[in-house]
Parts: C-alpha cells; structure tokens; sequence
C-alpha cells in the first residue's frame, strides 16, 4: 500500500500529523509493507527565499489577528504537539520560502527512495520546528540534507540550479486537480483520502480500510467438506 501525503515544511500540523500517522502505522500490522511517499505544497509560494521576519507577525496580518492574539493560538500549539513528542519553538520560526526544501526532497526520492526522502522530511521539519531554522537558506538545507544522509556535491548542485522545479510544479497541479486545498493530506492507494492531522485512530481505521479493499478476502459458505490438501489426498 502506498500512502502520499501533501505538505509544507513550514506546516505544524504537517509535522503533528506526521506523528499521529506514524503512531497508527507502529500498531499496523501490514506497516511493513506500506510506502509512504511525500508530495510538494507550498502554503507561501510568494514568501522570501532568506526570510528574517518573524511567522508569528506575519501571520498574524495574513489573518487579521493581533500578535498577542496569534501568540496564544500558537502557545496552543505548542502544548498539543508536546503530546506529540515535539518541542516546537513557534515563536522563533522565520517566514521563509520552501521551494528550495521541496526541490531536495525529489532529490532524496529520486536517488534514495522513499525511505531517504522521509528522513529527510523528519530532519527539515526539526530543523524548522523545534530549532528555529530558516529552511529556505542554502547553507541551512545544505546542513540538513547532508545530515540526513544525501552526498553534499549533488545538493549543491541541485541548489545551484532549478533542478527538480518541474517536480514540485507537477505535485501542486496534482495537488490541485484532486482538490486538495491545505495540508496536511493523505491519499491511500489512489482511493482514500484523510484531510488534516486526525488523531491516530482515524488514522488507523483509514490504514485498516484501505487494505482491505486492496486485498479482499473471499467469504467461504460452508466448512469441513472433503478436499484434498497440499500432501496430496488421504485416499
């Protein structure tokens, strides 16, 4: 089974639904066979590569709020991804561009597999996170990507260059025609979707379903009729 899933790198509850997804596939007893794969969403495509700003001031005139409004909403947030496991630093974080951070995950998927493009994601939404980086300073992706495991020659190029851009694009045109409008968004085998961070349950009942309508079961009427088996028959 393959599992999408659409996100920022600058999203909170892309990274509280990341946990609660993982927390559900832990008690999955097929999670060994499921992928999971990442797809591109940039909430700000129009925010500044080197942002300095801070996200609280900025989002805060986005909605119409007062920062002290915004700092409790946030404060919030932090305290429910603490049951996460996550130390956020909300009021830290820059507003900044992730084109950059996306184009590096194509780069883990392409030359890793979705097993390097998910360590990848986890190290950059720390970085963001829970120590306040600017993920949309080369330097700063250059240090995570390398942590994560990918060779510092091939980021560099791929910082260098738009390489990947295509990529991205294709995932936020998909993004749309499947009228996917925020993130976090899940997409089980092509056929079910889960919008948001949803506690571990749902997502567990959403694993449950979409196995077994990749693997159905067949119902047998009647038992205990004469057959022969593998070793042959007993007459």
């Amino acid at each position: 089974m393959r599992i999408e899933i659409w996100s920022d790198v600058v999203c909170p509850w892309c990274y509280v639904g990341k946990r609660r997804l993982e927390t559900a596939l832990a008690g999955f007893e097929h999670r060994d066979e499921v992928e999971v794969v990442y797809r591109s969403f940039e909430l700000d495509p129009s925010a500044p590569r080197h942002g300095h700003e801070l996200s609280t001031s900025v989002i805060a005139q986005k909605y119409g709020r007062s920062e002290d409004e915004m700092r409790d909403m946030q404060q919030q947030l932090v305290d429910l991804a603490a049951q996460e496991g996550l130390a956020f630093r909300l009021f830290e974080t820059v507003h900044t561009n992730t084109v950059d951070a996306h184009r590096l995950l194509h780069l883990a998927l392409d030359e890793g597999g979705a097993a390097q493009q998910r360590e990848l994601k986890e190290a950059l939404l720390s970085a963001y996170f829970e120590w306040a980086e600017d993920v949309g300073d080369h330097a700063v992706l250059r240090a995570v990507a390398v942590s994560a495991g990918l060779d510092g020659e091939r980021v560099d190029a791929v910082l260098a260059s738009e390489e990947y851009g295509d990529a991205v694009g294709r995932d936020i045109h998909r993004a749309r025609t499947l009228g996917i409008g925020g993130v976090p968004f899940f997409v089980l085998d092509g056929k079910y979707a889960v919008s948001g961070a949803q506690p571990a349950a749902l997502f567990g009942q959403a694993l449950e379903q979409a196995w077994a309508a990749a693997h159905p079961q067949l119902d047998v009427i009647g038992s205990g009729g004469e057959a022969c088996g593998p070793d042959g028959c007993a007459i």
